[in-house]
């Protein structure tokens, strides 16, 4: 095995070993059977898609990266590991007294909220969820996101668009094809008053990735192939960052996830004080923090950038989407986040508020593992699909907010295959390829998680009736709650999860392979499937750099 081959190899045993690797070894199932297509193809994996039955074609060889990937995508759809549904939308209830626009990523900014009127300087918002503490890297929610970022930054982000820009960086490169530099930033205070050093990026780098340096972090996935970081130059600030082979999204994984923290801060306090207090860089510092209730913070004076234009920012929340939406319409907040379909209207119609959405970086699919009848034959998966009227879904349960997709990369994203369209609803197709694979007459539950994305019992309830409408297949849907649906999902064991659910993924990376791989290769954290075709287009992919770093 050459060294670049070594080199890729661990990259991506350092990616499917993110949390547990799963038992597939002896699992029956014909979902590892590659079915290539006679549809025409062009140079770099964007064929045509089809979903008919494929005849053994032999395809180009894609050459790049992005090629790979598209063709992974590809493999999805045709062999239907899932029933691909929608991408989710994010849906904002806004007072007119402040001005903003949300992000695709969900993340909630307020350095990126001005008021509107006097009224709007001290902004409210109120979300489903509070933070799990307040600890940057112990925590995986975005409700706890949404709260840290106020006050902690990374060494590089993300605009509103999903552009990669610095911020506690003010210079990245790549070294070598296990190594990447980063330059910090000077003259940036943290809110205790210390200095940003480059010790402090190595050590939260290391803080994630490594288990000895302080907490076993449940984000040490997000920072993908990185094995860990030393300071290279004191005097020109700069850090080095170790991979475990190329690592193509390296620059993508650092815009979206790592916060710097202090060493010196986090090294004196325990884990109690960490999670109930913040010492990060960023445009806001803690006011209060009343654990389960509330998060106040004031404008940081001394920030290292402009000053945020707002002078306080309150993070509240409300489990029940009306509760969120009363309180909007009263004053009493200024952002309601996740406002479902219904009360849309509600927010419109009312004098001073409005609805901002913004399709997000999540997808909903229903997973089928390929592990256990009926959904080891890719034909009945087909038929699953084949069964959804997607169209209709989007249209009735999520009132348009939402849009169909047929393969696992969300348009925009890097890697997603633009020659492939969601599958249309055709029943009889869906009843023959039922009869092709052997399994008429099969009795399927769909598990549903009870509120955690927009409409998902509803989505399931809709899944459920349409394919229970084939006839010679029965579907029904079972409620569960989340935390349930987590624990069964995420154990790393393939038999502790549900035959067929319904799960949402965000991936704020905008890069195919932050959904693939834990999803759907065979070591992947999550995967409910397994196929050597598609392993090796990951694998391939992984061995080319990325031409969107």
């Amino acid at each position: 095995m050459s060294e670049k081959d070594t080199s890729r190899r661990r990259f991506l045993q350092a990616a499917g070993s993110a949390t547990a690797a799963v038992a597939l070894a002896g699992c029956s199932g014909n979902g590892g059977e590659a079915t290539p297509t006679d549809e025409p193809t062009d140079s770099d994996g964007g064929e045509t898609a089809t979903t008919e039955p494929q005849e053994t074609t032999e395809r180009p060889e894609p050459e790049t990266r992005d090629g790979y990937l598209q063709r992974a995508n590809l493999h999805c759809h045709e062999q239907a590991p899932w029933v691909f549904l929608n991408r989710q939308y994010s849906v904002y209830g806004q007072s007119s007294d402040i001005e903003w626009q949300p992000r695709t990523d969900e993340r909630v900014s307020a350095y990126a909220i001005e008021p509107a009127n006097d009224d709007g300087d001290d902004v409210v918002m109120t979300q489903s969820q509070m933070d799990s503490g307040l600890d940057p890297q112990d925590h995986r929610e975005t409700p706890t996101d949404n709260i840290v970022l106020q006050a902690y930054e990374g060494l590089l982000e993300r605009d509103r668009e999903g552009t990669i820009v610095e911020t506690l960086a003010t210079d990245y490169q790549r070294l070598d094809e296990t190594t990447v530099q980063f330059t910090v930033r000077d003259n940036v205070p943290f809110h205790s008053g210390d200095s940003l050093t480059p010790e402090d990026v190595a050590y939260s780098i290391n803080r994630i990735v490594d288990p000895d340096v302080g907490i076993e972090s449940p984000q040490v996935d997000q920072l993908i192939g990185v094995e860990g970081a030393e300071v290279e130059s004191e005097e020109d600030r700069t850090v080095n960052v170790n991979l475990a082979g190329l690592n193509p999204i390296v620059f993508a994984s650092f815009a979206t996830y790592c916060d710097v923290m202090n060493r010196s801060w986090v090294e004196e306090n325990d884990d109690a004080y960490i999670n109930q207090n913040m010492d990060g860089t960023g445009p806001f510092e803690l006011s209060n923090y009343e654990q389960g209730v509330e998060v106040a913070f004031d404008r940081f004076e001394d920030y290292w950038d402009e000053p945020a234009a707002i002078s306080t920012f309150t993070i509240n929340s409300a489990s029940e989407s009306s509760t969120r939406v009363n309180r909007l319409l009263s004053g009493e907040t200024d952002i309601a986040v996740n406002v479902p379909p219904q009360e849309v209207s509600r927010v419109e119609e009312n004098d001073g508020t409005s609805i901002s959405a913004v399709p997000s970086t999540r997808i909903l699919f229903n997973a089928m593992r390929y592990d256990v009848e009926p959904f080891d034959s890719p034909e009945f998966r087909q038929a699953v699909n084949y069964a959804i009227d997607l169209d209709s879904i989007v249209e009735n349960v999520l009132q348009t907010f939402g849009s169909p997709t047929g393969q696992p990369t969300l348009e925009g994203f890097f890697g997603h295959n633009g020659d492939i369209d969601p599958y249309p609803q055709d029943l009889e197709r869906a009843e023959q390829l039922v009869e092709e694979s052997g399994y008429a007459g099969a009795e399927i539950e769909l598990v549903t998680p009870i509120g955690r994305y927009l409409r998902d019992v509803e989505i399931a309830q809709a899944v459920a009736a349409q394919v229970d409408e084939l006839s010679n297949v029965s579907a029904s849907a079972r409620q569960v709650e989340f935390s349930t649906l987590v624990s069964q999902v995420t154990t790393g064991n393939i038999e502790d999860k549900p035959p067929w659910y319904l799960l949402g993924w965000g991936n704020a990376t905008f890069d195919a392979i932050q959904t693939i791989q834990p999803l759907l290769a065979s070591d992947g954290a999550l995967t409910s499937y397994k196929n050597d075709e598609l392993d090796s287009l990951l694998d391939e992919a992984q061995s080319l750099p990325s031409e969107s770093n």
